[in-house]
């Protein structure tokens, strides 16, 4: 299992555009990825599910990456949030 704390930066937090493209990204691993924001955990492959967090500027999300692509996804997923400019 790989975990990766995510400062969010984007003035308006995890927001719809950028959330779908993040998620259509987790969805083409084969690893469970999921994000956690305080007592919540979500699947980063529903994009309702993560919508449902309202992760807004400043916080701090968990990304956990558990499957036999966890390495991959991981650098994947962070990427893509980079350049998402999260």
């Amino acid at each position: 299992m790989v975990e990766l704390s995510y400062l969010v930066t984007d003035e308006a937090g995890i927001h719809a555009r950028p959330a779908g493209r993040i998620v259509k990204k987790a969805q083409g691993m084969k690893s469970e990825i999921t994000l956690t924001k305080g007592e919540k955990t979500v699947s980063l492959k529903k994009l309702f599910a993560l919508m449902g967090l309202a992760v807004k500027k400043g916080e701090t999300v968990l990304l956990k990456f558990d499957g036999e692509d966890e390495e991959l996804a991981a650098a994947e997923i962070k990427k893509a949030m980079e350049s998402e400019g999260l």
